[in-house]
């Protein structure tokens, strides 16, 4: 997700569909705890659903939507572009699939905790001149966007994806803020764990993807790019399709759990939706690893978040998790579609919810 742009843009995505759409549920009620269901609850109709899908059918950049509830999809529709089974590119939403693959290293002991020392993991000579700061750097601070190395987003990206060493260009920028201070959106980052899973492992980030999620998930996960030393892109350019996204979602949401098998550990999906590092400048969410989070109506919401548009979003409180995929190819943020998406998740779905279940 690199298309990131000050606040102002946010209201923009409103205009385009607050008229529409029903007004959201007031905020100020009491946050229920991670994975608690607020209200008894009836699965959504989907004809409550139906002006939020015309709405979106309206959104040229928008070619998947799904709106599941309790594990069960309400209603589904690909509006233009590939099927729902087809893998696309989800962009920065890789970032989320990617902590899910440190939540499992985590699990089994491959890493050995979040307060870990990350870059003596990469088993390559660190310079002598290095900031002594760099060795500070831990897994927590690598998941949660808190290394404080000078970003290799925005700005930045291209020079960054054109060194021929992505790991040293990242672990080389300056220090910009100390590690665990100030969350700074970088892809060199995930980059870096990337490199370092593969380092403590032995085995490349595909195979641990496919090993430790794809499998357990009953999916298929297609390789996808890799820097010029063979690493896996940590954070980018990553092919799943609208339905696999999905079910990535609902296993969070579900603790961890999928058809009865332990993913993730609860322990680790939690710690994932806690808040780190204070608030992005560009958006005004919080960050927890892997997950951004807002509130929605009263209801914690955690997004996954692709550049362009490619959305998870997951509300435990409303058993809820809807998937969006867009053009990869345009800036989401900068025309007003991401923050579109927003609002008629907030207006066509949440705020619905809560309607339906009074």
């Amino acid at each position: 997700m690199t298309d990131l742009k000050p606040l102002s843009r946010r209201a923009v995505g409103a205009a385009l569909l607050g008229a529409a759409l029903a007004p959201a549920a007031a905020c100020g009620q009491a946050q229920p705890a991670q994975g608690e269901v607020r209200k008894p609850s009836v699965d959504l109709d989907p004809a409550r659903l139906a002006p939020a899908f015309t709405r979106a059918q309206a959104l040229p950049q928008l070619r998947s939507m799904i709106v599941a509830q309790h594990g069960k999809v309400i209603s589904e529709r690909a509006f233009r572009g590939p099927s729902l089974d087809t893998p696309v590119n989800i962009k920065s939403a890789a970032k989320t699939v990617l902590a899910a693959v440190a939540g499992a290293a985590l699990d089994r002991g491959v890493l050995k905790g979040l307060d870990q020392p990350a870059i003596a993991l990469l088993r390559r000579p660190i310079p002598a001149n290095a900031d002594p700061r760099l060795r500070a750097i831990t897994i927590e601070h690598l998941l949660s966007m808190a290394a404080g190395l000078e970003r290799t987003s925005g700005q930045n990206y291209g020079r960054w994806v054109n060194s021929g060493d992505w790991v040293g260009f990242a672990i080389t920028r300056p220090f910009v803020a100390e590690p665990g201070g100030q969350m700074l959106y970088s892809t060199g980052t995930s980059h870096i764990l990337s490199a370092v899973l593969t380092a403590v492992s032995g085995r490349n980030t595909l195979e641990l993807t496919r090993d430790w999620i794809g499998k357990p998930l009953g999916v298929t996960v297609p390789p996808w790019l890799r820097d010029p030393q063979g690493i896996y892109f940590g954070g980018n350019e990553m092919l799943l399709s609208p339905r696999v996204l999905l079910r990535f979602g609902e296993m969070y949401r579900n603790g961890g759990m999928h058809e009865g098998q332990q993913v993730l550990s609860r322990a680790f999906v939690d710690n994932s939706w806690r808040s780190r590092g204070g608030r992005s400048p560009y958006t005004g969410y919080t960050y927890g690893l892997g997950w951004w989070i807002r509130e929605a109506g009263g209801h914690p919401v955690y997004f996954a978040w692709g550049f362009g548009g490619q959305m998870v979003f997951v509300i435990p409180s409303q058993a809820i998790t809807v998937v969006m995929t867009s053009d990869p190819n345009v800036r989401g943020a900068a025309t007003g579609h991401v923050q579109a998406l927003h609002t008629l998740v907030d207006q066509g779905v949440i705020a619905v919810a809560d309607n339906q279940s009074v």
